[in-house]
């Protein structure tokens, strides 16, 4: 920030997402397409960016290749005012091992933090759906003098299982507890039927993250992990605070999607937010051109629609050429409906071809697959089961090229 106190972002961008194959069969979790055009690291590093945080190291590790080649070749800064979005893959810099954790992600990055001497610290996660600008985070961390601020958003606490969960004090920002992935998570005071969940996205002192990394490292218990070791150990110091992310207002949102945050990591969660896009009121507008979200601009022409072609509530990307008729569907660019071939409440992703007559519903299709002509998904439950992928709530999925029974 110009002017400002400088801010150096850090993404953590090197998970697994095994919740997610076969999606992540061939790439990172951060790197799967969402909303036909996008990868899921576009959104975090579009408020990163848009909020003039604009020295981004994305640390990568786990198949990281498309990754890599996304953000290298799209996210290209003006070097000429030292800004850069930069790819940063696992160097072993302690040693020939892994990442063991987040934590020791950016421990063994430190020499981004020395290079750049900032005067605070961005780490967020690279994995998730929304608009968040953050200096109005970095506002309240730095009025409320905290060593680390955490952003969390209020769920049902039947299903906080799955997150980081944060006991405010009696004043609303003083963290007094968090739990990482609790079984039986306590609920909040004004609602005892909710949980603060934690978005993985923290603001640092610099000084505070770096001392609490060394300490960290030194402890042969620790799980090395942000959730599970640095925010325990800050909370227990008193350092630590909580933002609530319905406080943050984005220039340009509407009123249904103010607070509007998913954490896709599942083949259901990840198909119900594309749902959310072709809504007939979307839960969440890709077209916010006062807060706009950057990705590659594909080199292709526009969609075409045919004689007979047929698209409602959906999102069709460029190149994608539409003969027969799709409802509620997500379609990446380039692919082609062919005459008489019928696509519903599904999600396809680059290059996907549904042949003449062939019926797709309720699937996730990745990237180069063949859908003949005739061919029926989303309409046997026992056949689909036997061939592909079935989530919990049984929506199909089909990996890159992966062959249509």
């Amino acid at each position: 920030m110009r002017g400002g106190p400088s801010v150096l972002g850090i993404v953590l961008a090197g998970g697994e997402g095994k919740r997610l194959m076969p999606l992540t069969a061939d790439r990172a979790k951060p790197a799967v397409t969402f909303g036909g055009t996008y990868r899921l690291v576009d959104f975090v590093l579009s408020s990163l960016v848009n909020a003039d945080i604009l020295r981004v190291c994305v640390l990568t590790q786990y198949k990281s290749h498309s990754l890599d080649r996304h953000v290298s070749t799209t996210w290209r800064m003006s070097s000429l005012l030292g800004n850069y979005v930069t790819p940063v893959p696992a160097q072993q810099r302690l040693g020939p091992r892994w990442y063991l954790g987040s934590a020791d992600a950016i421990l063994q990055s430190l020499n981004l933090v020395h290079d750049e001497r900032p005067d605070f610290i961005a780490v967020f996660g690279a994995d998730h759906v929304y608009r968040m600008d953050p200096r109005q985070m970095l506002a309240q961390h730095i009025e409320g003098g905290a060593g680390v601020t955490v952003a969390g958003i209020r769920v049902p606490r039947a299903g906080a299982s799955s997150f980081g969960v944060i006991t405010p004090g009696s004043d609303g920002t003083q963290v007094e507890g968090f739990l990482e992935k609790p079984a039986d998570p306590p609920g909040l005071r004004d609602a005892p039927d909710q949980v603060f969940a934690s978005m993985g996205n923290y603001i640092f002192t610099t000084k505070v993250l770096v001392d609490a990394l060394r300490q960290d490292a030194e402890d042969p218990h620790s799980v090395h992990d942000m959730g599970g070791s640095i925010l325990p150990m800050l909370t227990e110091r008193g350092t630590a605070q909580v933002y609530d992310f319905h406080d943050n207002h984005v220039p340009g949102e509407t009123p249904r999607e103010h607070g509007y945050w998913r954490d896709v990591g599942t083949l259901d969660s990840y198909y119900d937010a594309h749902m959310d896009l072709v809504s007939p009121q979307p839960a969440f507008n890709l077209d916010n051109r006062r807060w706009p979200l950057y990705t590659n601009a594909h080199q292709l022409p526009p969609a075409r629609f045919a004689a007979g072609g047929i698209a409602s509530e959906s999102v069709v990307g460029p190149g994608c050429v539409i003969r027969g008729q799709v409802t509620r569907s997500v379609l990446s660019p380039g692919v082609v409906v062919a005459e008489g071939a019928v696509v519903q409440g599904s999600v396809l992703h680059d290059n996907v071809t549904v042949g003449r007559g062939a019926v797709v519903r309720g699937a996730i299709l990745d990237k180069n697959v063949d859908v003949p002509p005739g061919a029926a998904i989303g309409v046997n439950a026992e056949r689909d089961a036997e061939l592909y992928t079935l989530s919990a709530k049984g929506v199909i999925a089909l990996g890159k090229g992966q062959v249509v029974g």
